[in-house]
């Protein structure tokens, strides 16, 4: 009973390196009309979410088929100023993350890929991997920076509970946003009906 505590304790934090494997998205040239989704940045909005219907820019072949994205893949972006965490769900489209990306395989079922998500994305760890970025024109974060992360792990019910209410906040603010606007439109009506 002890030892299984110890266990459980040392493992609520470790790095990133112990719990997946991690390797950079691959290099590729769009072209009109293909088989596979290249996932860059701009297809992602601030909160890591895919704004727009994807598109398939490139040709199926034995080097984009090792770098295909499976279910539950998280994708981060390493480059610019603009780095976030997306949890790749739609495994229906085949898709591969161009380089802007690191794709982090879980491999161990003690972490939600989504809680790893969020965990990245918190302002706290944000700050702690932007300090660590590197260059001149272009910043990124290296995998070096990335495989030491630190990360924090609750039981599997308390990430639950935590996406739970991170999804209800980001619904609430949304719907806020919605009726913001609605208003807006309202008032603006009333508005221009006195004046006609």
């Amino acid at each position: 009973m002890y030892i299984h505590y110890l266990e459980k304790k040392i493992r609520l934090k470790t790095n990133l390196e112990n719990i997946s494997s991690i390797h950079t998205g691959v290099f590729a040239k769009p072209i009109r009309k293909g088989e596979v989704v290249y996932l860059q940045s701009k297809d992602f909005d601030e909160n890591g979410e895919i704004v727009d219907e994807l598109y398939p820019y490139l040709i199926w072949d034995s080097r984009i088929e090792k770098h295909l994205l499976q279910k539950g893949d998280v994708l981060f972006a390493a480059k610019g100023t603009r780095n976030f965490a997306a949890c790749y769900v739609d495994d229906k489209i085949a898709a591969v993350a161009s380089t802007s990306f690191f794709v982090i395989r879980l491999q161990d079922n003690s972490v939600l890929p989504e809680y790893l998500a969020w965990y990245l994305n918190h302002p706290s760890i944000q700050s702690k991997l932007k300090g660590c970025a590197k260059g001149t024109s272009i910043v990124s974060i290296s995998k070096a920076v990335l495989v030491k992360l630190e990360i924090t792990i609750p039981t599997v019910a308390k990430q639950r509970m935590i996406l739970d209410i991170y999804n209800l906040r980001k619904l609430e603010k949304k719907t806020k946003e919605k009726i913001e606007k609605l208003r807006e439109k309202e008032i603006q009506q009333i508005l221009i009906n006195e004046t006609i």
